[in-house]
């Protein structure tokens, strides 16, 4: 009887003593940018991803209920600048269109803005009292939108913010459209009640100062 043996990355097909010997070409494993293989670097990237994610969510969910109820992420919190992101889910679309409802655009704006001047205030008590928005392009349900906030006057007394909205290319970050620009004015000198002295403790936790 024959015997099958394989010889690995050397030799040629012959046959030697009554025994078949084949070539096999040894599979080169390709590397990824991180000089692993690429399998394994994609499973590090998603671990990292759902990491961030999980970090993201818990933070907004200490910082604002209302952003959080909707699936909003805060990832970045400066005086100067304040990010986050959003997956266009059901609880955010305008039915029957499935398209990013033009108040939760509103809603974002406000609470990144928000955010932004009450760390720029020294943590003073802030109040909206206008907010433009203009809804340029559609987001739909499915897309990725990623918000950023950043001050355009910051006085004693009123601040005024930018908020822009993008819907962005998850593979591709460089790739995004515009899909609303806002601005928000708030009063940024008002006395904190009793009752929130520690109201900014959970915006220290986070912010980069």
């Amino acid at each position: 009887m024959k015997v099958l043996q394989l010889i690995v990355g050397r030799g040629v097909d012959h046959v030697v003593g009554g025994n078949i010997i084949l070539r096999v070409k040894k599979k080169q494993r390709k590397k990824g940018k991180r000089g692993r293989p690429v399998q394994q670097e994609e499973e590090e990237e998603e671990e990292e991803m759902s990491t961030s994610t999980a970090s993201g969510s818990s933070k907004t969910a200490e910082l604002d209920s209302p952003l959080h109820a909707i699936g909003f992420e805060i990832d970045e919190l400066l005086p100067d600048k304040v990010t986050g992101r959003l997956k266009i889910t059901e609880k955010c679309c305008q039915q029957p269109f499935k398209v990013l409802h033009g108040g939760v655009s509103a809603m974002i704006a406000e609470g990144i803005a928000s955010m932004g001047a009450h760390m720029a205030s020294g943590f003073r008590r802030v109040a909206g009292i206008q907010l433009t928005i203009n809804h340029l392009k559609q987001a739909r349900l499915g897309d990725l939108v990623f918000a950023q906030a950043f001050p355009i006057n910051v006085g004693r007394t009123i601040q005024v913010w930018e908020v822009k909205l993008w819907k962005i290319d998850p593979s591709n970050s460089e790739s995004r459209v515009l899909v609303a620009s806002s601005r928000v004015t708030l009063l940024s000198n008002m006395p904190i009640p009793d009752n929130a002295r520690d109201a900014a403790e959970p915006l220290k936790k986070y912010a980069k100062l």
